[in-house]
């Protein structure tokens, strides 16, 4: 393999197959490991890559795991890939459906494991959008694509150079922000997700989020009283499914 290994590689059969589903224009190359037996999901990646023309190569994937950072496990098949297009804010907001809409704005997460299941959880929910920074945040690599087992391909990732900016712009389009912070004084259960395009924003665990942006909350919320036991993947699974919850109960009783 002559190509420089770099974060523009996914591995694993899920989100390779998935990728190969939602937007092949951004493979550019598979990689299979030679002598590999052929399982269903191997033999979809390969009738897939040859339908979009995208070229396959065996090789020695042990040998090429040694230039990753990580020795991550991949199920005998690499994909070069090109950068996920970010979307702009603008154009999001563009985007039509019925009903509010639900955005996750994160806030310095730089740790990409949490990051992939960050996005693994807004696009199981039903979110629309998850919104990050130029700065302080994780790039999209072969680990975010792997945590977040292909869901990064069925939401939009927003990037923006100013978070700040970007939250006066939602408001002004008629969105909530509600931040998470643990000395808050409501509960996340407390709040009404259901009338309302809203924005939840998730912060780091060492520096949680910014004051300039808490201080431009519509609400601030806690989760628990131990919300130190709670990484920030878990705490943000914790408020969406409590918002999803709201919403699916009070679509029941209007159906």
């Amino acid at each position: 393999m002559s190509e420089n290994v770099n974060n523009n590689y996914i591995y694993g059969k899920n989100p390779i197959y998935e990728l190969l589903v939602k937007n092949p224009k951004r493979v550019n190359k598979i990689y299979i490991q030679k002598n590999i037996s052929y399982d269903n999901r191997l033999k979809k990646i390969i009738e897939l890559a040859n339908q979009n023309k995208i070229i396959i190569q065996h090789t020695n994937l042990q040998k090429f795991s040694e230039n990753f950072d990580e020795k991550p496990n991949f199920q005998g098949v690499v994909a070069s890939v090109s950068p996920v297009e970010y979307i702009e804010l603008e154009d999001f907001l563009k985007i039509k459906k019925d009903g509010y809409k639900k955005l996750i704005i994160l806030d310095g997460i730089s740790d990409p494991h949490n990051f992939g299941a960050i996005i693994r959880t807004a696009a199981a929910a039903g979110f629309d959008g998850v919104l990050v920074s130029n700065h302080r945040s994780c790039p999209i690599n072969a680990t975010v694509e792997k945590i977040s087992s292909g869901a990064i391909n069925h939401i939009p990732i927003i990037k923006t150079t100013s978070l700040n900016a970007s939250i006066d712009y939602l408001k002004k389009q008629d969105f909530w922000v509600i931040a998470t912070q643990m000395e808050a004084k409501d509960n996340y259960y407390e709040i009404d997700y259901t009338d309302m395009n809203f924005a939840i924003v998730m912060g780091s665990e060492g520096s949680g989020i910014s004051k300039t942006i808490l201080n431009k909350a519509d609400f601030t919320v806690k989760l628990m009283s131990n919300f130190e036991s709670l990484n920030v993947s878990a705490a943000t699974a914790v408020i969406v499914y409590e918002a999803i919850r709201q919403i699916n109960v009070k679509m029941k009783k209007g159906s």
